[in-house]
């Protein structure tokens, strides 16, 4: 298949993706949404649809559509279609203020962590880790490995761009498009099961889901990793071998490493502090991000940062945004009724659609298997690059992967991965609707028993 081909593939596919939620429940949505609609879905939905299918067929001009799609957006539905706080200037005003403490954690974190990413790699840590890892493709496994267990207790963009700046090292510069895939993979499914590890997992936390519920999505995670894992290993060994040897003469800056340390430790206890301890005020101000750069700050008299990052980092964290905020103002009212096709479904959403949203509606709504949730909306974004922010992180340290048609024509085992994933879920656990978050009413699932083995 050509890569035109592939390109004009995608236009419908991502149409369809951001389509999904609205014409799911049309008749539902009636009565809520008043804007301008077509065949019933919300035009909204379609100039969403344009904007992923110019980014996706445009990837050298991704920043200049996703920034136009964003104020296009926001400008029509002043104009024309109301938003979920209101209609007009006011509307706008309100859905900013209610949306600025997310996009303030990502632009913080994104950035923070670009700093973070390059303080690890010149701390030289990643030129001795030759020592340990194997010197065949296993070795590029161990690492995909080790991104994996660091999401777990990290965010995932921390854990993807350590990962990036190790593979940087130890491949001597040149990474495969999908071993790039498979290292965003990792971070994203590493952090699935864990509550501290993703911020729809937190999210899950605070509204009182507890960390069991959740942690039966590492048995997703774990199969997709191997199913993803060792083809993606294979390539970047015989594209580019791991070394075989540390360099001469390296020694490890403690200085530096101790600071990565220290970053992350800030940004844990903090997650984990809010979300337990003033769980009502995580809405109100960007925590986390505010901790990691308080963090980043205190600590440049040791090492300083280093600060030229910035400008290429804030390019990526500007378009990441943008999306963002075009996804935020889509009029999704609801969900399918809650199963597991929905689920599976919204694991493929996740990859064109912000999950922060996704998973806010389906707590409102309730009846999910809160474990199958966790794997799909977090996992799922891994398929395209910029379907994750770890995937948008990774992508600033490496332009290349800017490109959908080359990410799913190298790294298509990770959307193979999630499916598969998903099916060893089903026949193993089965899919159960689990607690009700809190404040809301019990609802009940399309199907407790749908699909079971």
């Amino acid at each position: 298949m050509s890569r035109m081909t592939q390109r004009r593939l995608l236009a419908p596919l991502c149409l369809l993706a951001a389509a999904w939620p609205a014409s799911a429940h049309a008749g539902a949505q009636a009565t809520a949404f008043a804007g301008p609609a077509l065949a019933g879905v919300p035009l909204e939905f379609f100039m969403f649809a344009i904007v992923l299918a110019g980014v996706a067929m445009f990837h050298h001009h991704t920043l200049r559509i996703a920034v136009a799609g964003a104020l296009g957006i926001a400008l029509y539905k002043v104009l024309a279609s109301p938003f979920a706080h209101g209609a007009g200037l006011g509307g706008l005003a309100a859905h900013l203020g209610h949306e600025w403490v997310v996009l303030a954690n990502l632009l913080l974190l994104l950035l923070g962590f670009a700093l973070l990413a390059q303080h690890f790699e010149d701390s030289e840590v990643p030129a001795v880790l030759p020592r340990w890892l194997p010197d065949d493709w296993t070795g590029a496994l161990a690492l995909l490995v080790l991104v994996f267990v660091l999401s777990a207790f990290l965010d995932n963009i921390a854990a993807a761009m350590i990962g990036g700046a190790i593979a940087h090292t130890v491949f001597g510069g040149k990474v495969h498009i999908g071993y790039l895939a498979a290292i965003v993979a990792a971070s994203n499914g590493g952090g699935a099961g864990s509550v501290v590890g993703d911020t729809t997992t937190t999210m899950m936390w605070i509204a009182g889901i507890s960390p069991g519920e959740v942690l039966e999505a590492y048995v997703g995670s774990v199969v997709a990793l191997a199913i993803y894992g060792v083809p993606t290993s294979i390539k970047q060994q015989a594209y580019s071998p791991i070394q075989k040897d540390e360099r001469a003469g390296v020694h490890i800056d403690w200085t530096r490493l101790g600071i990565v340390v220290f970053i992350l430790l800030a940004a844990i206890v903090v997650n984990v502090a809010v979300n337990t301890r003033f769980a009502e005020q995580a809405d109100a101000f960007p925590f986390l991000g505010a901790a990691v750069w308080v963090a980043v700050l205190a600590s440049a008299p040791l090492r300083m940062p280093k600060w030229s990052l910035l400008p290429g980092a804030l390019k990526g964290s500007v378009f990441l945004l943008s999306l963002v905020l075009c996804a935020s103002m889509m009029p999704v009212e609801r969900l399918p009724a809650a199963s597991w096709s929905t689920a599976l479904g919204l694991g493929f959403l996740s990859a064109v659609f912000d999950n922060i949203p996704l998973t806010a509606l389906a707590l409102k709504q309730g009846g999910y298997d809160w474990g199958f949730l966790a794997y799909a909306v977090g996992f799922g974004g891994s398929m395209i690059w910029f379907g994750s922010s770890a995937g948008v992180a990774l992508s600033n340290m490496y332009p290349q992967a800017r490109s959908v048609a080359a990410w799913l024509r190298e790294g298509w085992y990770v959307a193979l991965a999630y499916v598969i994933g998903f099916a060893v879920m089903m026949m193993t656990l089965g899919f159960h609707p689990g607690s009700t978050p809190r404040g809301q009413a019990a609802a009940p699932a399309a199907s407790a028993v749908e699909g079971q083995p």
